[in-house]
């Protein structure tokens, strides 16, 4: 019983100190870390969220072999293994395959994580179509004053389009100190992501932050004058016919979008995104993002990476197939995929809790399993 009341007490005691760091270091978000430990697919369930809305639904036509294709046993093993709980399948425009676990739906929203990135990333291109940004040379300055002097006034939005703005940027998912786990809980993140400093010249390292990508937030809604939400809304899910509205998770009420992570929505409608990038752009021939920054976002930045080495993996917040440079596909951390394989017009989404830790060529073993599959179909 002594022993007891002493581990109570050991406890209660180591609470209390960590309770008085939070407030006193201004960290309170860590709250939110010991309340949710690890991130989910379904966080926005707790997180404050902005509706992305929904115009005229286009429902995708459907294939006359629709679910009649086998998906090969060794991948169907592998995504069970990894708890998938979608997997949409579109090939010539149609929809061809979707598969459901874990009482998922066509409906069943599930987070990005950092597809998000991908998405943030047309919203850019739209935005430069536009006129809003004069071109993804314009300095990030001219729309966020703390980038305006010193080192960070040489900063462009390539430089965060690319990820090799120079900044210290923490991309820690295990520290809970780390300004990425700040960012993810926090409740001011536009100063989180303001908050960074030089490290290295731009443009001359490739280093994945997620920092980069809320800065370009930030950006968009300055060039804009609306939300991240309201822009997505009107320039993208609209547009694409989406059929049901996305939650857009945001730090507070009226606060500041995470332009990086935090798009939910189901994997039919992710698949939209998918389709607007295989057809360069444009939907129904209707151009959304201008053909050279469609171009320049799935061409390798090769910008050196931490090792040295040409970054021949990864453009404008979309990462490429080092083994199959036509393909290339948006990635979230818990396994999050839209895959588009432009030579079998195909379009492969997969939502799920878990990722495999192994690597190919920086591709994940489930993203070349799906690929090898999309590109084997007829």
């Amino acid at each position: 019983m002594k022993l007891l009341k002493k581990f109570f007490l050991i406890l209660v005691l180591l609470v209390a100190a960590l309770s008085v760091f939070a407030w006193v270091s201004g960290k309170t978000y860590l709250f939110s870390v010991a309340v949710h430990n690890f991130a989910a697919i379904d966080d926005y369930r707790f997180f404050t969220n902005q509706s992305v809305a929904t115009g005229n639904p286009q429902p995708w036509p459907v294939a006359k072999q629709y679910n009649q294709e086998t998906i090969p046993d060794s991948t169907l093993t592998l995504l069970e293994e990894l708890e998938t709980v979608s997997l949409v399948k579109i090939k010539g425009d149609s929809l061809c395959l979707e598969k459901y676990w874990d009482g998922y739906s066509d409906s069943s929203l599930s987070g990005s994580f950092s597809m998000a990135k991908s998405i943030t990333s047309l919203l850019v291109g739209v935005a430069i179509r536009e006129g809003k940004i004069q071109s993804v040379n314009q300095p990030v300055g001219d729309f966020l004053p703390s980038f305006k002097d010193g080192e960070k006034a040489a900063v462009t939005l390539k430089d965060l389009l690319t990820m090799s703005s120079g900044t210290d940027w923490d991309e820690s998912y295990l520290n809970p100190l780390s300004v990425t786990a700040e960012l993810y809980y926090g409740t001011d993140i536009a100063k989180t992501a303001l908050s960074v400093k030089m490290k290295n010249p731009p443009g001359k390292v490739h280093y994945y932050k997620s920092g980069d990508t809320q800065l370009l937030g930030l950006v968009i809604e300055k060039a804009t004058g609306v939300s991240l939400s309201k822009y997505a809304a009107e320039k993208l899910w609209k547009p694409l016919g989406a059929v049901h509205p996305a939650l857009w998770s945001v730090d507070h009420e009226k606060g500041a979008v995470k332009a990086y992570c935090c798009f939910n929505t189901n994997a039919r409608d992710f698949a939209r995104i998918g389709q607007l990038m295989l057809h360069g752009g444009k939907w129904n021939g209707e151009t959304i993002i201008d053909s050279s920054y469609f171009a320049q976002s799935i061409t390798p930045c090769m910008v050196k990476d931490t090792d040295g080495n040409p970054c021949d993996f990864y453009g404008y917040q979309w990462w490429i197939d080092p083994e199959h440079p036509e393909v290339f596909y948006a990635r979230g951390i818990l396994g999050q995929y839209i895959i588009v394989i432009p030579s079998k017009k195909t379009i492969l989404v997969r939502l799920g809790k878990k990722t495999s830790k192994k690597r190919v060529h920086t591709v994940p073993t489930e993203v070349r399993h799906l690929i090898n599959w999309g590109l084997a179909s007829e």
